[in-house]
């Protein structure tokens, strides 16, 4: 199945890309969670300073995790790519090799 999902992917590969896009932020969230509460607890004492830095810490680390790509991706994204280019699925256009 080829065509407009996910700009041109595959269901399968967009799944799995999905999963682990997903794995991935909920790491992150359990270590910017606690930080952005802190943030929160901060403020509710009055303390807008510190508050507001943790909670700007927080924003950070889930920012960083979804739009830096860091080098242990690289790897992940040169097999997507050759993936990508060599199990490409045959034209639904194209007739089967027996008929003429």
């Amino acid at each position: 199945m080829t065509g407009g999902l996910l700009l041109g992917g595959d269901l399968h590969s967009a799944v799995s890309r999905g999963i682990i896009e997903l794995v991935q932020l909920a790491a992150t969230l359990v270590l910017a969670v606690p930080v952005a509460l802190l943030g929160l607890q901060f403020l509710t004492r009055g303390e807008v300073l510190a508050g507001g830095v943790f909670l700007a810490i927080a924003a950070g680390m889930v920012l960083v995790e979804k739009y830096v790509v860091t080098p242990g991706d690289v790897p992940a994204l040169l097999v997507e790519r050759v993936v990508g280019r060599v199990a490409k699925e045959p034209d639904s256009d194209s007739e089967p090799d027996g008929e003429n």
